[in-house]
Parts: structure tokens; sequence; C-alpha cells
């Protein structure tokens, strides 16, 4: 089972880990050993596509912003992924009301650009989406016009944050 070794910054009104954004899915970061980063949400009805299953581009959204923040397992928050391309893999329906886990990890890095991949993964462990990634390396700066004060941007601990997180074991890459 893998080790939290610390948990990321959330922010205020971001979509996906926006804490006081109503609408938003207050996703949770967390880097964990290996170098991977789980990102746990539990999408409500609000989150919807059809009737209890999570909207596509939430599922994406959810892929796209674990595999960008991977960049900084074990550094710092100074430097940012910013998407170049995204694709996203539906395998099975994402149900709402239960809480998901994502996985992202970074598979290759060339000067400033880098790739990831990860998964939704069901409570039972199995997989619901997958997604791939190029992104480019820019500091936060030159990003947006960004003040951590004013965007409430900050590890938020609260006692439920786990401090290991149960992961289905790897499976082998097809050759």
């Amino acid at each position: 089972m893998p080790r939290v070794i610390r948990k990321q910054p959330n922010s205020k009104m971001c979509l996906v880990c926006g804490l006081k954004n109503g609408g938003g899915l207050h996703a949770s970061f967390y880097e964990v050993d290996g170098g991977e980063l789980v990102a746990l949400f539990t999408p409500r009805e609000e989150h919807q596509s059809y009737p209890g299953r999570l909207h596509g581009g939430l599922i994406t959204a959810m892929l796209d912003e674990t595999i960008g923040r991977a960049v900084i397992v074990g550094g710092t928050e100074d430097i940012w992924g910013v998407t170049l391309e995204f694709t996203t893999q539906f395998k099975k329906p994402v149900p709402l009301d239960v809480e998901l886990k994502v996985v992202g990890r970074i598979v290759k890095q060339e000067g400033r650009v880098f790739e990831g991949t990860g998964e939704i993964l069901l409570p039972g462990g199995e997989v619901a989406a997958t997604g791939s990634g190029r992104y480019l390396k820019l500091p936060i700066g030159r990003i947006a016009d960004v003040d951590a004060f004013t965007a409430d941007w900050r590890v938020n601990p609260v006692p439920t944050d786990p401090a290991e997180i149960t992961l289905p074991p790897p499976k082998p890459v097809a050759q």
C-alpha cells in the first residue's frame, strides 16, 4: 500500500480542487511512494451527464489535472504543466456519490515538455477511464496572474487525510 508523502495545496475557485467552488469537485491530491500522485474525490449529482453517471468532460478534467500536477511531485509549486494535448479512453461508467481515486504519473520528460498517464479507479479498483497527455512546464507566473493569498492556495489538512492509499497492483504493460 503506497504511503502518503505529502498533500498538495488546494485553491479557492478551481473547478477541480477549489474548496469554495460550490459546483466544483473538491478533489484532494496526495503524493505517494513511487512518485505517483493520487487524487481523491466524490462526484455529486450536479456533476452528472446521464442520471447517476459522472460527466465525461469532468472525467477528463480529473485525469488532466492529476497528471499535470504530477510534475510537482517531490518538488515545489513553482513549475506547472500546461496541457498541450490530451486523450481519454472511457472503459466503464463512473458513478456518483462514491469516493474515486485518480492516479497520475510522469512517464517521459524532455526539456520543458513532459508526458504523463493516469487512470480513474472505481471503489473496487477497476479502471473506469485512462488518460494520457503532453504538457509544457511553465512557471506559474507565466500561466496566470496568481496571488497565492487571494486564490487561497494552501494545503488544507483534514482529519480524514489518509496516511496510506490502497491501489490495485500494477498491471503488466502490453508490448
